[in-house]
Formats: C-alpha cells, sequence, structure tokens
C-alpha cells in the first residue's frame, strides 16, 4: 500500500497553474509506468456511495429466482443482471478460459439524447436497462452514484488532459455524451475449488477512456501484470478509489499510457466480494486517433483511428456467451 500511487484530485483543483502542471506530471509518470492508481478528495458523497453499496449487496443476497426477474433478455444484450458463468473476460485477450466466477448487474447512460440516431448506439449502448423491482430504492440509488461517476469522470479527464500537456478542456467535446457504463460485480464465496485456469475475473484490459472502481474494503484479488512481468496485488485503500487506463486512452497516447493487464484471482480469500466499476466511454461517434502531442519526431501512430461505439460493442460481444 505504501507504493500504490494516491492522487488527491482535490489538492489539484485548488492549486494554481504551475502547481496543477507540477502534479499533472507525477500523473503522467504514474500512467506510463503502471495506468493505474488511487483518488482520494474525490468529492463523492458518503451517502451516495453508502446508498448504491447497500442496496446492490442486498440485491445479490436475493434469490436467484428473484435476481432472475432483471436478467438481460438475451445473451449479449448489456444491461440487466448477468449470472454466473455468463462471461470470460479473458476472452478480450484471446484466451480460452472456463466463465469468471462473479455476477453482475449492469446499467448504461441515464438518458438517451435527441440526436442520437444510429442504430447500433440505440440498440447497444443506450439499450433499456432492465431494473430490478428489489430492493425498491435500487434504481434511485444506481442513478445518485452513476450520475456522480459522470462528474467525477470529466475532472478526472481534465487533470489527464493538463498530463498530457493539453488545454484542461481539450477531452470535454469527445465525453460530453457518454456511453459510460455502470457495473456491481459480486464474488460469490468459492464452496468448490475452481476449474483448472478458472478465475474470479479473467485476465483483461478495459475497453474505454478510463475506469473508476470501488473495491470492498480490505478485501484482496485484484492484481494487475507490471512492466516486468510480475503479477502485484492492488490495495483496497479506504476512502479512495481505484482508477485505471482503458484501451481507448492507449490508442489516444500511442501506448504511452498503460491500458493493463488485470485479473481478480481466487488466492488470498475465497469469502465473498463486491465491487462496484464505472466504466467511462467518449461518445459513441468519438473518434479515438493518436494524439500529435503522444509522438516524437518521425514515429508513426501505433493504431488506425476507431469510433468509440462501435470499438466498445465488438470488445463487449467477444466476452459473453
Amino acid at each position: 500500500m505504501a507504493k500504490f500511487p494516491i492522487v488527491d484530485i482535490e489538492k489539484y483543483f485548488n492549486s494554481n497553474k504551475i502547481e496543477k502542471d507540477n502534479y499533472s506530471q507525477e500523473v503522467d509518470a504514474i500512467c506510463r509506468n503502471s495506468g493505474f492508481l488511487a483518488i482520494k478528495n474525490h468529492g463523492i458523497e458518503q451517502s451516495v456511495i453508502d446508498g448504491i453499496w447497500n442496496t446492490t449487496e442486498r440485491f445479490f443476497l436475493l434469490s436467484d429466482n428473484k435476481k432472475n426477474e432483471s436478467k438481460a433478455p438475451f445473451d449479449g444484450y448489456p444491461y440487466g443482471y448477468l449470472g454466473p458463468g455468463k462471461e470470460a473476460l479473458a476472452a478480450s485477450q484471446g484466451m480460452n478460459t472456463p466463465p469468471d466466477l462473479k455476477e453482475s448487474f449492469n446499467g448504461g447512460p441515464i438518458l438517451t439524447p435527441a440526436n442520437v440516431t444510429d442504430s447500433d448506439a440505440l440498440s447497444f449502448c443506450y439499450a433499456d436497462t432492465i431494473w430490478p423491482n428489489s430492493p425498491v430504492e435500487f434504481k434511485s440509488a444506481w442513478i445518485a452514484y452513476y450520475q456522480q461517476m459522470e462528474i467525477l469522470a470529466s475532472k478526472i479527464m481534465q487533470l489527464f488532459a493538463n498530463a498530457l500537456r493539453l488545454e484542461e478542456k481539450f477531452f470535454d467535446p469527445y465525453i460530453d455524451q457518454p456511453i459510460s457504463a455502470l457495473r456491481a460485480l459480486n464474488y460469490p464465496a468459492q464452496k468448490k475449488p475452481p476449474e483448472i485456469g478458472q478465475l474470479r475475473a479473467g485476465a483483461h484490459s478495459d475497453y474505454g477512456s478510463l475506469t473508476i472502481l470501488l473495491p470492498e474494503e480490505n478485501s484482496v484479488g485484484l492484481e494487475i501484470l507490471t512492466l516486468s512481468g510480475q503479477w502485484e496485488l492492488v490495495p483496497a485503500i479506504p476512502n479512495t478509489f481505484i482508477i485505471n487506463i482503458g484501451d481507448l486512452m492507449a490508442r489516444w497516447t500511442n501506448d504511452r499510457w498503460i491500458s493493463t493487464l488485470h485479473r481478480v484471482v481466487n488466492k488470498g480469500s475465497t469469502n465473498k466480494r463486491q465491487s462496484l466499476a464505472y466504466f467511462h466511454q467518449p461518445n459513441w461517434n468519438a473518434e479515438i486517433q493518436c494524439l500529435s502531442c503522444c509522438l516524437q519526431d518521425g514515429e508513426l501512430p501505433k493504431y488506425p483511428p476507431v469510433k468509440s461505439g462501435p470499438y466498445l460493442m465488438e470488445k463487449f460481444k467477444s466476452t459473453n456467451r
């Protein structure tokens, strides 16, 4: 925990320009090295966090029949309850593994912008979330947290822009209608040994610009693959969110910033484990191409331009069974 980088986002926004520039360069170094950091003084009200945490925990304690009332209506549908055996995240890296040992509830954007007409966008990213009937406050708690995550993600993107020596609001036009998703994850207590190669979440990188993760305090199991090729524990630090770089940010920066492989392993604890992951994703039609500031003289982009939404849809479909 002593080595894991912690960034004070309140300190950044309360600083003058010189201090901001200096602080953001520390963030640049972190994103080059691991792509994982913790954010403290994030400004999210504890009542909002407690609301969604307690509500989702109660949801996962329901019977399978009750949870399945809000299940995704067909395989590959992005939102609603996704039961055990439905996802293998390592497939996004071309690895064939048994299904991950987890269940989840997934929700997308709260509103559909009037200017969105793309049929794929409407049927995928803007598909209806299949809300559960119980607990009765589930939807309101979920929306309150989702909206706070949108605000925090926008602030982090401003910090990231400064870290790349761009104007602080550079990314704003790319994320003013984000197609972000929120996922509540439950890793049930393991009552029998896993299959060979089966993890709670297989090795994968996240697909978008960044992820805001709230792990259960004092939980273990989340690991990242370091530059030296070793798997290293990510600590669950009280009163912080874990932030990691996603694939689209790596493409934007020509791999200057790392979209780090990570996984949730079985060792260390077989107890129930819970977390909340907000996957920040630029607008459906946002074109992600290498930033000129991330190219050395004579260097070429490693990746062709991609559209945010279709890229996400392709990745999502590769991992669901």
